[in-house]
């Protein structure tokens, strides 16, 4: 069917409409917005694996608040920024950019002024033109920066609502961990109210690491953690996708696609985008459901797995016990199970194999099973038994 009317955003944000579950992490952060609207300043964290909906989460509540709370505000994403300067540059640009057609963007270009500026085909796009010294003040008046953004805003909106999203290259920063922490405490003890609700957005690594470079953020977040998909919230996100496209899928390929999504919300957009491309028709059928999941088992692999697992088994040694550990797509296995197959070469190297696996997220431990390791979710492994058959010359169907 014509991929430009697939119902399904691999690498992207969750449409609103196709947002399922999440209830109890959605009241929480809800409850926040609600807050912060009432004058009290609140900052939380949403954590979770990579792929499980975090954006989403962060995109759907934001948007709900500008209705229930009346709230401004922006997703600002942070992927590749290290510098704080930058961070603050591209908030105070996406909250200016946000503004456009909204009936109080004129207060929000009078407050950046003569730093507005006209950018792209015919200067129908807006950005902010900051020196390093305009950046530099912005970032040491963070706070009173706001509180005057807000006051332009006065009998339009309510509070703000800002989403610091993908803070991988700033969480080990310790200047921004103290500027934190420092934002954090100038509000607290401020006279006045600040109707703000600040959102973290990144893996719990990346908050341990903030709390590492400074302890006293251990106390100050919120935390939303996001948990896995249940089987029951993954169906209806099939379905309300397809039902979208008015598509039709039976219930035991339902089944089949739940199966492999493995709870990841990730993985759904690419599974459910993959059999979209591989039907003929709306009437998708078992054939097209097997084929799509196949499709999107090395689109998976070449996205998600080559780049960082491949490169670090380059061994023949390590590529020999991987094309053991995977050949064919089981979700579990003993250790014991893997080492009665190797050569004595192998055996002297398993261990060191499966620590690095370990730590590449390759595989987990199996708290079920003693000496037990399983995939993260069923269609790794049936990416990495594709990959082990190729490997060893076999037929991949």
């Amino acid at each position: 069917m014509n991929p430009e009317l697939s119902p399904f955003r691999p690498g992207q944000p969750v449409p609103t409409e196709f947002f399922v579950g999440r209830i109890k992490e959605i009241q929480c952060v809800r409850s926040m917005a609600k807050a912060s609207a009432q004058g009290r300043f609140k900052i939380g964290f949403i954590s979770g694996e990579r792929g499980i909906g975090k954006s989403s989460l962060a995109y759907f509540v934001r948007r709900l608040s500008d209705r229930e709370c009346n709230t401004a505000g922006c997703h600002v994403f942070l992927g590749g920024v290290q510098a704080l300067n930058e961070m603050v540059r591209k908030t105070f640009d996406r909250l200016l950019k946000e503004s456009v057609d909204k009936p109080w963007h004129q207060q929000v270009s009078e407050f950046f002024g003569d730093h507005v500026r006209k950018v792209g085909l015919l200067g129908v796009s807006l950005e902010l033109d900051l020196k390093e010294r305009d950046l530099s003040i912005l970032t040491r008046n963070f706070v009173p920066s706001l509180r005057n953004f807000l006051d332009k805003l006065k009998g339009q909106k309510d509070a703000l609502f800002l989403v610091l999203d993908d803070i991988n290259g700033l969480a080990a920063s310790e200047e921004f961990a103290n500027w934190l922490k420092s934002t954090v405490d100038e509000i607290a003890t401020s006279d006045r109210e600040m109707p703000l609700c600040l959102l973290v957005v990144g893996l719990e690594e990346r908050r341990r690491e903030l709390v590492e470079k400074q302890p006293s953020l251990g106390r100050v977040f919120e935390l939303i953690d996001i948990a896995p998909w249940s089987d029951e919230e993954a169906a209806e996100f099939y379905q309300r996708a397809f039902q979208s496209a008015q598509a039709k899928i039976e219930t035991a390929e339902l089944n089949t696609l739940v199966q492999f999504t493995g709870g990841s919300p990730v993985l759904a957009h690419e599974i459910g985008d993959a059999v979209w491309r591989t039907a003929k028709n709306l009437e998708i059928d078992a054939r097209e459901i097997s084929q799509g999941i196949f499709n999107a088992a090395e689109v998976i692999g070449r996205k998600l797995l080559e780049p960082q697992i491949f490169s670090a088994i380059r061994s023949e040694r390590y590529r020999s016990i991987f094309r053991k550990m995977a050949d064919k797509p089981q979700m579990r296995f003993r250790r014991s199970e893997l080492a009665a197959r190797l050569t004595n070469e192998e055996g002297k190297v398993m261990d060191n194999f499966l620590r690095r696996m370990l730590n590449l997220g390759a595989i987990e431990t199996d708290a079920d099973v003693r000496g037990g390791y399983k995939f993260p979710n069923r269609l790794h492994a049936f990416y990495f038994s594709i990959v082990a058959k190729r490997e060893k010359g076999e037929k991949l169907r």
